[in-house]
């Protein structure tokens, strides 16, 4: 299966789609009274009214997730194809894209993570750019702005603005308007949001918004590994990658190296930004994908030993299917 998938064959987007629904057999074939979709955090409900919480039946939230999910992964596999990050350009990424989403239940319901994934991708586009700009002003500024958008979509998001600095410091010479130009984006997202605060008379509403950003970070978690043991043949991949990276880090493009620096920091601040959110659901996790794709992809790109990385693989997608039925 991995190596129909090094291949830049169009029949692979007929396997990704069916791929996509394999996937999501477990979902469908349970019963579900109710799904709830948030489209947008409660603050910004104010600005756009629009009440999609029980717009969807179960079946119909969980079908759309599949091809909002489907259409990620094309977008995806074209950004990390265009960038040069894997060997040569394949359907890879876009497969451990639709991997990723579909190792727990709550990452296949429609979500405001999910609708963020759009966003993160358009970010990871404009970031690996600024390494071949003259002027990055203006892609900084775009991008504080779609993460902004994000914000207001679910706040948690709002950690992306440390990426801004990170890539900057990655990619740029130091150049203080190129720093201070991702700022300006995001306030200007929210420049307006107080706008209409103000003008509805509820601005002392507004400021609540920020509160999220005093919560300490969590020192006790409440786990139950049970429901995670999915994630040890993600984690063995990805120690192989690693390795892997390692070996070739050094003979790799200096952009190619950045590249995977940034991506691996995207992945951290991802995981992080829960603790923005008091009441974060598993789904908030999605967010960590797109970047943990890549490096789930360099390894299939790479592996040399065909059986071994080929029964790795479906040893993945079978205890993903075991995990999620049991």
């Amino acid at each position: 299966m991995i190596n129909q998938f090094r291949k830049l064959n169009p029949i692979n987007l007929v396997f990704l789609l069916a791929y996509t629904f394999f996937l999501r057999i477990a979902i469908f074939h349970e019963t579900h009274d109710k799904l709830n979709f948030d489209f947008l955090e409660p603050f910004a409900r104010l600005l756009i009214n629009i009440n999609l919480d029980d717009a969807f039946t179960p079946y119909t939230n969980i079908f759309i997730a599949a091809l909002l999910v489907y259409v990620q992964a094309l977008i995806f596999n074209r950004v990390v194809n265009n960038h040069n990050l894997l060997a040569k350009p394949s359907f890879l990424p876009g497969l451990m894209f639709i991997t990723g989403t579909s190792l727990f239940m709550p990452f296949m319901i429609l979500s405001p993570a999910l609708l963020c994934n759009f966003l993160l991708i358009w970010i990871i586009d404009k970031f690996l750019k600024l390494g071949k700009s003259a002027n990055a002003i203006t892609t900084v500024f775009d991008i504080g702005m779609i993460i902004g958008v994000g914000t207001l979509i679910y706040f948690p998001f709002m950690a992306m603005l440390l990426m801004i600095f990170l890539a900057l410091l990655l990619f740029r010479s130091f150049n203080w308007r190129e720093w201070v130009a991702g700022l300006i984006g995001f306030i200007t997202v929210f420049f307006f949001l107080a706008v209409f605060y103000y003008w509805k008379d509820n601005l002392s509403s507004f400021y609540q918004i920020w509160k999220p950003l005093g919560n300490k970070f969590p020192s006790v978690f409440k786990i139950n590994y049970n429901d995670y043991l999915v994630l040890i043949p993600v984690t063995v991949i990805i120690i192989l990658a690693s390795l892997q990276l390692r070996e070739n880090f050094f003979r790799s493009f200096i952009s190619t190296r950045k590249s995977f620096q940034l991506l691996f920091f995207m992945f951290i601040v991802s995981a992080a930004s829960f603790y923005l959110k008091p009441d974060f659901r598993t789904w908030h996790f999605l967010l960590c994908v797109p970047p943990g794709s890549v490096l789930l992809a360099y390894y299939f790109s790479n592996a040399k030993k065909r059986w071994f990385y080929e029964t790795l693989f479906v040893l993945f997608v079978l205890s993903i299917q075991y995990f999620l039925f049991v």
